[in-house]
């Protein structure tokens, strides 16, 4: 209690103050930068945010979602091979900026904070430059480009992997985890909700599909394959498909009941009380999110990821036991394979939940936001000198 009220204490020195958080392009940057935010707003109620991100990205529809307001950036990345798009770069990449200057002029942030993406390299880049703090959040076990350019400019790198030192300055990194979103930290009690919501069976065992915000096609099409076999050995499926492959997936259920499929699960928090056994892919947030709920899951890493960074995060369970790995090549031979696998072998499933918790960290947006506002008392002090 003592320690809680020092806390209290100092923090209540720090008000109005303004946050920059920059991030997206897909859900697992966005959700990370949503969750602190939030963090920040429990320790700092009076605090203004602005968050910015690039534009036609989804995280200008999540972003204001979530009640906070953003503003793009006319950035991109560079495609790996020669196309028209990677003409336009550098000229995005000024745009992007001379942007970044002129909010930074006008919304005056006491911290900038990234989360990676496109967006965050402009706006940290500028930041770290005018002497602002500054601190990124990594989510991978191998850390993205944008987060290495930066790595020398910030003042922090909050990390949710070990072993982070062969990538950025020791001295910088604090280990936090990943943030998750909140709704999905207390799933007890949910269950026989997330049934009546999904419209499924209290009593059969179900199996939850989430390929990524964006989807993912090629577990899409070993679900779509297999749909008729996980339903007649009484299994459930809840499949989140994105949006390219949700009228394919709609289109092979036909009226079969004990499926819910959507593009989008807007109630993660319910899927997962829901859900006997997951296959995802492996984005830092979905394993930061599957480590919390303490699911057994399988993991289909994308390939199609700057330096198989997913298939690095699956490793980093699967060599501990905590999960499963599939490989995005061979999903659609052996995926329902592995599931059905799975579903039969109770003592597997036990093992993979006890291990799966071990690993996870459900305060990480908070130990962020808390080194976030020390980096701003130590900037304080040291202009007061």
């Amino acid at each position: 209690m003592v320690l809680l009220k020092n806390q209290n204490r100092k923090e209540a020195k720090l008000s109005h103050l303004k946050f920059i958080i920059s991030g997206g392009g897909t859900g697992g940057h966005i959700f990370p930068a949503i969750a602190i935010a939030n963090a920040l707003k429990l320790r700092v109620p009076d605090a203004e945010f602005l968050f910015v991100g690039a534009e036609g990205r989804m995280e200008m529809e999540k972003v204001p979602a979530a009640g906070y307001k953003i503003v793009g950036l006319w950035i991109s990345g560079l495609q790996r091979k020669l196309t028209l798009s990677n003409l336009s770069f550098p000229f995005k990449v000024i745009s992007s900026l001379m942007k970044a200057k002129k909010i930074l002029r006008e919304f005056k942030p006491d911290a900038v904070i990234g989360t990676g993406g496109y967006a965050s390299g402009p706006m940290l880049r500028v930041a770290s430059k005018a002497g602002i703090t500054t601190l990124v959040q990594e989510q991978n076990s191998y850390p993205g480009i944008t987060n290495k350019i930066l790595s020398s400019r910030v003042n922090k790198i909050c990390v949710a992997y070990r072993g982070m030192e062969k990538y950025f300055s020791a001295d910088k990194i604090v280990f936090t985890g990943n943030p998750v979103r909140q709704d999905i930290t207390g799933l007890q009690g949910k269950r026989a909700r997330a049934m009546e919501f999904f419209n499924l069976s209290p009593d059969k065992k179900t199996l939850l599909v989430i390929g990524g915000s964006l989807g993912a096609r090629t577990i899409n099409l070993a679900i779509a394959a297999g749909i008729n076999e996980l339903t007649n050995q009484g299994y459930q499926v809840i499949w989140q498909t994105g949006k390219t492959f949700l009228t394919e997936a709609r289109n092979c259920i036909t009226d079969r009941k004990g499926i819910f499929v959507n593009d989008f699960i807007s109630k993660m928090d319910l899927a997962y009380a829901a859900a006997d056994l997951v296959v995802s892919r492996a984005g830092a947030s979905s394993v930061s999110e599957l480590c919390l709920i303490g699911k057994p899951c399988i993991l289909v890493p994308s390939p199609n990821v700057a330096e198989d960074h997913q298939t690095k995060n699956a490793m980093a369970l699967v060599n501990d036991g905590a999960a499963l790995l599939v490989r995005d090549i061979d999903a659609q031979q052996d995926l329902i394979k592995k599931v059905l696998e799975v579903f039969s072998n109770q003592e597997l499933c036990g093992e993979l939940e006890v291990k799966i918790k071990q690993l996870g960290t459900p305060n990480a947006a908070d130990l962020i936001a808390g080194e976030i506002l020390q980096l701003i008392r130590d900037n304080k002090k040291r202009n007061a000198r």
